[in-house]
């Protein structure tokens, strides 16, 4: 597992945080007898990596996974909840990519065992989902007497009645199921995972940043909005692009024959 950034040394113990060279930061949520569960002290330290991910201008995209080969996140801590009494958790309870956490950059989940509910939950907001061939997923909520409200995007993203079952049984599904109704990218052997991810997101980042950039903004639009909506909203979006020097690079590389050299402007 990637090393403690020093840049977050309040955060090592139970999250991880390494910002490579090429632009791509690894958080590692590190509590692994404990399955990566989401107690307040993780909470708080992965709000603050993901905070330092989207200020570094140099990291570009980042990969979420969970320490250990067990489990990438078994969701909120039941013992901790129980302790506290926890009744309806608060909109900003878990860290979540692009709701409660604010971003801009790209996100990919590398799942490396079970992800059941908070756990679903972020790895469901990342825009990319790889999965080790041993992971599994569930919406458990159903079984202790809590709530799947934030499940509800997932029907943008799976058949109805796969959503349906999920919700309603809280029976994990495995690695090859998800793959199969779309919610994993990519699958990968657990030693190969990471880097997987890591390949990943190095063809995101061959992509000029401005174009990645609207392309998701883009993809948003379209899940959220109807067809002639979205694609007015999608041409302004898409239009700081057109105009930048990079949309003018792309093409002159191509001629020349040579690896476009981005600027992000």
């Amino acid at each position: 597992m990637p090393d403690a950034d020093p840049a977050l040394p309040d955060d090592g113990e139970v999250v991880l945080f390494h910002a490579r060279a090429d632009g791509i930061a690894i958080i590692t949520i590190n509590r692994p007898a404990q399955r990566n569960a989401l107690n307040a002290e993780v909470r708080h330290a992965l709000t603050h990596a993901w905070r330092h991910f989207e200020a570094d201008p140099a990291l570009r995209i980042a990969i979420l996974t969970g320490a250990g080969d067990k489990a990438f996140c078994a969701g909120g801590d039941l013992k901790e909840m129980v302790e506290d009494g926890m009744r309806v958790p608060p909109r900003d309870f878990i860290p979540v990519p692009y709701d409660s956490i604010e971003l801009t950059k790209p996100t990919i989940a590398a799942v490396n065992g079970m992800a059941c509910a908070g756990g679903w939950l972020i790895a469901q907001a990342c825009d990319l989902c790889v999965a080790s061939t041993s992971a599994s997923f569930a919406i458990t909520e159903v079984k202790v007497g809590r709530g799947s409200h934030w499940a509800t995007p997932l029907i943008h993203m799976i058949p109805q009645r796969i959503m349906m079952e999920l919700v309603l049984t809280g029976k994990p599904i495995t690695a090859q199921r998800a793959y199969e109704i779309g919610l994993v990218n990519r699958l990968a052997e657990p030693a190969e995972l990471i880097d997987t991810a890591i390949a990943l997101a190095q063809a995101v980042l061959d992509g000029a940043p401005l174009s990645v950039k609207a392309g998701r903004e883009m993809v948003m639009l379209a899940t959220e909005m109807g067809r002639a909506a979205a694609l007015t909203a999608a041409r302004a979006a898409y239009e700081h692009t057109y105009c930048s020097e990079d949309a003018q690079e792309g093409p002159r590389a191509f001629v020349e024959k040579r690896k476009p050299e981005w600027r992000g402007r």
